[in-house]
């Protein structure tokens, strides 16, 4: 595709730019785990990384292939590595470029699971340092001699906390430091952190680029910004590729050939197919999700309301500097006199579940479900207060989720 085109139509014929099996739109499901070569001594040669293969299905498979070079496209990125989830890709992270002693510098505005994850690094010889990422002081005086990254979420799940991401990546260039940013929360269509210098992006594919919710996966993409040459858990053995590869060829042997954490090709197709309509469902979602916070914030019934989309949010300024739009996600906290269950219980559309991007609109009451193993005192020092609401917009009319959450209310 030499033409430029929007995000869109980039997306939707991605697929057509290679040869796909009997002219068919998109790349079809392949089940196969291996490849047979006629010529023996062809199969060494895709060992070897002399000429481009298939070599066993823990390691690739053309139907994720397609999902890569999709991904990659979506991030104006180097190249991607998919995997059978979010913290699959995240658990690739650390589990190939990272050794004990190493030092990593993360918001502690995180995801649940992440912050558990990084916990498990600590407890295996590795360090981290936890700070408000939307003060690029703090991220600073974080820094030491051994720090190799530092990791920090676009907007905080759940209380919508915007990392100060322009300055942290200038930061990051400056000290030579990896910059590995989590888009999940945004989406590729709503922004790109390699415009901040991101080195590295993860997406969770099961959340908005899938939007169906019938699909786990997730993905790192290398941006092609952060200079390999200068970061010391490089095998020697992955230097042979050239520099601009040597980490996604890393972490494609150590966290997919040694470590399993592969997308199935059923996965992978149904997050490709998903991905066409990414664009369309986020600026549906995000309008939405505008349209219910603000009718929330004016309900005297409601204590408060965190999302970057409306004036008082502490980062709105700076979300609207950075982001095409503010996303499907907000938190919301009620009045002590209604109980949180109670009001999930009337409302009529949303669904009470876990998920984050579906084209259904879900909510949960956070404190007691995804963050109730962290405690009271860690959730407190998060800001997540026990009648928090976090809600996923989706893609239903606009009035009809503006006309369930008021009901739920007034009730």
């Amino acid at each position: 595709m030499t033409q430029k085109y929007g995000f869109t139509t980039t997306i939707l014929h991605s697929d057509r730019q290679k040869t796909i099996e009997h002219g068919a739109p998109h790349k079809p499901v392949h089940t196969s785990v291996t490849w047979g070569y006629s010529d023996a001594r062809q199969l060494a040669e895709v060992f070897q990384g002399k000429q481009s293969g298939y070599r066993y299905g823990r390691q690739g498979n053309p139907t994720v292939s397609a999902l890569e070079d999709k991904v990659t496209k979506m991030e104006g990125g180097l190249a991607t590595i998919c995997f059978a989830s979010g913290m699959a890709a995240i658990g690739a992270l650390i589990q190939a470029l990272l050794r004990e002693g190493d030092h990593v510098v993360s918001s502690v505005f995180l995801f649940g699971n992440t912050a558990s994850m990084w916990q498990t690094f600590g407890g295996q010889g590795g360090k981290v340092s936890m700070v408000d990422a939307t003060d690029v002081a703090q991220v600073e005086a974080a820094l030491t001699p051994a720090t190799r990254m530092v990791f920090v979420e676009t907007i905080a799940n759940p209380r919508t906390q915007v990392a100060d991401l322009k300055r942290i990546g200038e930061l990051c260039r400056a000290r030579g430091i990896l910059f590995v940013v989590d888009n999940t929360m945004t989406s590729p269509y709503l922004f790109q952190p390699k415009t901040v210098g991101a080195g590295l992006v993860v997406n969770s594919l099961t959340k908005s680029i899938g939007g169906h919710g019938n699909a786990l996966g997730g993905a790192l993409t290398d941006t092609g910004l952060f200079d390999w040459s200068s970061y010391p858990n490089i095998y020697d053995a992955y230097k042979r590729n050239p520099q601009a590869q040597w980490a996604l060829a890393q972490i494609r042997a150590k966290s997919l050939r040694d470590f399993g954490a592969s997308l199935g090709p059923e996965a992978a197709h149904h997050i490709a197919v998903g991905a066409e309509t990414i664009a369309l469902r986020m600026e549906r979602s995000s309008a939405s999700a505008l349209a219910v916070a603000q009718m929330l914030e004016a309900d005297p019934r409601v204590s408060a309301v965190h999302y970057p989309g409306l004036e008082s949010h502490p980062q709105h300024t700076l979300a609207a500097e950075l982001f095409r739009s503010n996303s499907y996600l907000f938190s919301f906290e009620l009045k002590p006199e209604i109980d949180c269950f109670d009001y999930l219980n009337r409302l009529k559309l949303a669904i009470s579940g876990t998920h984050l991007g579906d084209n259904r609109t879900l909510v949960i009451a956070v404190a007691h479900t995804i963050f109730y193993e962290m405690g009271a005192e860690r959730r407190a020092a998060m800001g997540i207060s026990e009648s928090l609401i976090r809600v996923s917009i989706g893609i239903e009319d606009t009035a009809d989720l503006v006309a369930d959450f008021k009901q739920a209310l007034q009730a």
